[in-house]
């Protein structure tokens, strides 16, 4: 780990203001990501900013119905915050679908919007890599891919986004509030993280100077008929080879809306407003079902160790959306698939 300068930001402004004073500074919170990287040299930050005392630790309603994340908000607690428990299931179930309670405990909202990827090779500092070094390759596609990718790759990268409580957060139409050096912005969730293009070294649309200050769910109820299905190597602490955040409203038998994102195949939360329209004013059927998957997938790509990711999101996607029209939400904590 290579040597660092310390701050504690007492307010925004301050964080920001360090930010924008060096290019090399980094924010910290929970550290579960950024300390890791550091540990591997994937990261080398000069300045490590704390923002732990920063007044960004609270969940609040908002003035149109929904609920105010602050970015410091641990993810333990957010899962299980009654608000969250009984508007937004989704999202709690996905947060618990993911890491460890130890973790859970550190992590913050913020941090984990801004985990960075997952790829063997990205965390081998004497490996080439596009998004640690631009220009010098990506050898996952034609090496070491089974984890990786399967939507929205490019030349240049194949790696995966490894959270899961981001795909909630997709499929609930979430907004991201940043602040800089410009003031205050909000971002729409679909915008927020970025697909690799000739770029992949950048994440997300976060310029280097602004902060994330928290994020807002809508009032939409999705409670109901809802899960969060997530498939791995092992039932406990593993990445998503796939996952499906998966919400439905169903009225007079027939679906009024719905909403449909994955994790484990893109280099974003990978969100489908197609299939969602075609499983508007449907039946709840395994045919439609068959046939929003299928839209998902018309452009998936699979490399020599991962093919088989495409048959998997196809049925995981079925499964999803029979679960949430069932009203039988994916257990997190007995995570066999049933």
């Amino acid at each position: 780990m290579n040597n660092f300068a310390y701050t504690r930001a007492e307010r925004v402004e301050d964080a920001v203001a360090a930010l924008a004073a060096e290019p090399g500074a980094k924010l910290v919170a929970g550290g579960t990501n950024l300390v890791d990287l550091m540990k591997y040299n994937v990261e080398r930050p000069t300045r490590l900013v704390d923002i732990t005392r920063l007044p960004l630790g609270s969940i609040e309603e908002t003035t149109e119905g929904g609920l105010r994340i602050g970015a410091l908000v641990p993810n333990s607690d957010l899962a299980h915050d009654e608000r969250i428990q009984a508007r937004y299931p989704l999202l709690a179930g996905a947060i618990l679908a993911g890491a460890s309670p130890q973790l859970r405990n550190a992590a913050s909202t913020g941090g984990n919007l801004l985990q960075r990827t997952r790829c063997y090779y990205f965390y081998d500092s004497a490996t080439p890599c596009n998004k640690r070094e631009p220009g010098s390759g990506c050898p996952a596609i034609a090496g070491q891919n089974r984890i990786h990718a399967i939507l929205g790759t490019s030349e240049h990268c194949i790696a995966t986004h490894p959270s899961d409580m981001c795909v909630a957060l997709a499929a609930l139409g979430a907004t991201v509030r940043v602040s800089g050096p410009d003031g205050e912005r909000t971002i729409p969730f679909a915008e927020f993280h970025r697909l690799p293009g000739d770029r992949p070294e950048i994440d997300t649309t976060l310029a280097h100077r602004e902060i994330v200050t928290a994020v807002e769910l809508p009032a939409e109820d999705f409670s109901a008929n809802y899960t969060y299905l997530k498939l791995r190597d092992r039932l406990s602490y593993a990445f998503a080879l796939v996952s499906v955040a998966a919400a439905l409203r169903i009225e007079d038998g027939r679906i009024t809306q719905a909403r449909l994102a994955l994790g484990g195949v893109a280099h974003k939360p990978w969100r489908n407003w197609g299939a969602e329209a075609l499983l508007t004013g449907h039946a709840p059927s395994s045919e439609a079902f068959g046939a929003a998957a299928e839209h998902v997938l018309c452009d998936a790509k699979g490399f020599e160790h991962n093919g088989f990711k495409i048959e998997l999101a196809r049925r995981a996607i079925i499964r999803a959306l029979g679960q949430a029209a069932a009203g039988t939400p994916q257990s997190q904590t007995d995570k066999r698939i049933r």
